[in-house]
């Protein structure tokens, strides 16, 4: 069932619908570094929820300003002076909204730029793809504030980069940058210019796949991981049998068959 978003109903992201059917979401708070406060994290709750029934074929999630995300609105947290069971459900939330966003099957394309801090990075390492420029850091300084990670760094960032350097870096408040932060898998890209022009060029690419397609590579890949090698095998065996029997594959085989289609080249 097809829905339709809203987008006047938002106020902390802005979000941008563009013809092809890539949609520009980004965080509005430039003034906070585009810092998570609860009001944000619903509103991408409530977005990624819809985006999969709602005929999106790719988002590129970016941060309005210089700064990508510098994580928990601190603020807010201090002032709200939560009780223990407030936060765990606070840090629900957040588990929430960043598990629609890998597992929900639309592919995140993340356009970094300056602070990609606590949170923030949990935020980007939901995204399936993350693209940095020249001014992007990635740091956890949770350990130097007396706080622990809450929304997913030791599931998602030491897949990224291994508990070791995960452990390091929130102990030490670590940061990385440059290249080092792309051999370690922080960022699949660097760009010399702006992150989100890559960072578009990168979501029409992929929203030129099969809507089924992606749903499998944006979805199926993550719930493949959690299980185990056998429960694995089954599995993506299943997907493979539905999606590579899908109808609106048959034309991109035939051109494959009569050579009419692009064939992998190396780069240049």
């Amino acid at each position: 069932m097809t829905v339709d978003i809203d987008i006047s109903r938002y106020t902390r992201l802005a979000i941008d619908p563009q013809e092809d059917g890539v949609w520009v979401v980004t965080l509005n708070r430039p003034d906070k570094r585009n810092a998570l406060d609860l009001a944000t994290v619903e509103e991408m709750v409530e977005f990624f929820s819809a985006a999969p029934r709602a005929g999106i074929k790719a988002v590129v999630l970016a941060g309005a300003g210089d700064h990508f995300c510098a994580g928990l609105d601190l603020i807010e947290h201090h002032d709200a002076d939560r009780s223990p069971a407030d936060f765990m459900h606070v840090c629900l939330r957040w588990h929430e909204a960043f598990n629609k966003m890998e597992y929900g099957g639309v592919p995140v394309i993340a356009a970094l730029q300056g602070a990609v801090v606590g949170g923030g990075l949990e935020l980007a390492s939901s995204a399936h793809v993350r693209v940095m420029d020249q001014t992007t850091y990635f740091a956890l300084p949770e350990g130097q504030r007396g706080l622990f990670t809450g929304g997913g760094a030791t599931i998602r960032v030491s897949d990224l980069i291994g508990k070791a350097r995960m452990i390091d870096m929130i102990l030490m408040g670590r940061v990385y940058q440059g290249q080092e932060a792309v051999d370690l898998g922080l960022a699949q890209y660097m760009v010399e210019g702006s992150s989100l022009d890559k960072a578009m060029e990168l979501a029409r690419r992929a929203a030129q796949n099969l809507p089924l397609t992606n749903f499998a590579i944006c979805s199926a890949i993550s719930h493949v991981q959690n299980m185990s090698a056998l429960d694995a095998a089954y599995a993506e065996s299943v997907v493979a049998g539905i999606v590579n029997t899908q109808p609106d594959a048959r034309a991109r085989l035939a051109a494959f068959a009569d050579k009419s289609a692009a064939r992998v080249r190396p780069n240049d």
